[in-house]
C-alpha cells in the first residue's frame, strides 16, 4: 500500500518533493524537538492521484487521513467532532516551491454550533467563539464551495447599519450568533443544502479545495511565470 499521509514526526527536510516545502519544514522542526503544533501532511502524490481519479479522494487516501486524525487525537487528548473537548485544525496548501498567496487556507475546521457553545462557555468569551464560527462559515463557503465573499460582507454591512455601528468589533456576541445563522441561510440559498456540521465532511471538503486550488487560474499563471511544473502537485498540511 502506498503511503499518502505522513505525521510531522515521520518526515524531515529531505522530503520536500513528497511533503512540499511547508510539510518538510514542519517535519524537520518536529524532528529537532521544536514546539510545533502537531499534525500531518497529505503528500504531493495524493494530489496527483486526486486528479488521476477524476478529482476524487480515493478510499485508500481517505482511510490514511482518518487514521492520522486518530493519531492527532491520541497526542492531543482532544477528539475531532467532540463537543466537550474538540480538536480544531487548519488546512493549508504546501507546494515544493513557495507560491505565496496562490493557494487556499482554511482555519478553525471542526466548528459547529455545539462546539461553539462549548468554546464560549470554556473561554468565558462568547463573542470570540461566535466570531470564529461566522468567519469559518464565510471562509469555508468561499474557499470550498466558491460562494463569493461579497454575499457575506453585504450581510455584515447590513447588520452594522441596523445596529448603528461602523466597525465589526462593535458587534456583540448575540449579533455574531445571529450573523452566523444568516451566513448559514445564505449558504443554503446558494448551494441548496445545509452548511456541513460533520467535521469529517468539512475536512474532506477542505482537502479537495486545496487540491483544486493547484489548478486555479492564479496558481496556473504563477507557475507559468516561475517555471514550476504542473505535475508537481501540492501537499496539504492539517495542523492544530
Amino acid at each position: 500500500m502506498a503511503k499518502w499521509v505522513y505525521m510531522f514526526t515521520e518526515g524531515d527536510a529531505s522530503m520536500r518533493n513528497t511533503l512540499g516545502g511547508k510539510g518538510a519544514n514542519l517535519a524537520e522542526m518536529t524532528k529537532l524537538g521544536l514546539p510545533v503544533p502537531q499534525g500531518f501532511t497529505i503528500t504531493t502524490d495524493a494530489c496527483t492521484q486526486y486528479y488521476e481519479d477524476g478529482r476524487k479522494i480515493n478510499d485508500e487516501i481517505m482511510e490514511q487521513i482518518m487514521d492520522a486524525i486518530v493519531k492527532m487525537e491520541e497526542v492531543t487528548g482532544k477528539k475531532f467532532g467532540d463537543k466537550e473537548n474538540p480538536l480544531l485544525v487548519s488546512v493549508r496548501s504546501g507546494a515544493r516551491a513557495s507560491m505565496p498567496g496562490m493557494m487556499d487556507t482554511i482555519l478553525n475546521l471542526g466548528l459547529n454550533e455545539e462546539v461553539v457553545e462549548t468554546l464560549a462557555s470554556a473561554s468565558g468569551n462568547a463573542r470570540w467563539a461566535w466570531d470564529c464560527y461566522r468567519r469559518f462559515i464565510q471562509m469555508y463557503s468561499d474557499v470550498v464551495m466558491e460562494v463569493g465573499k461579497k454575499y457575506f460582507e453585504e450581510l455584515i454591512d447590513k447588520m452594522k447599519e441596523e445596529r448603528g455601528v461602523k466597525q465589526d468589533v462593535e458587534l456583540t456576541a448575540e449579533d455574531l450568533h445571529e450573523l452566523a445563522e444568516q451566513f448559514k441561510a445564505e449558504y443554503k440559498e446558494k448551494i441548496g443544502e445545509e452548511f456541513p456540521t460533520d467535521p469529517k465532511e468539512q475536512l474532506m471538503g477542505a482537502i479537495k479545495a486545496v487540491f483544486r486550488s493547484w489548478d486555479n487560474p492564479r496558481a496556473n499563471v504563477y507557475r507559468r511565470d516561475n517555471d514550476i511544473p504542473y505535475s508537481w502537485g501540492t501537499a496539504v498540511n492539517v495542523q492544530m
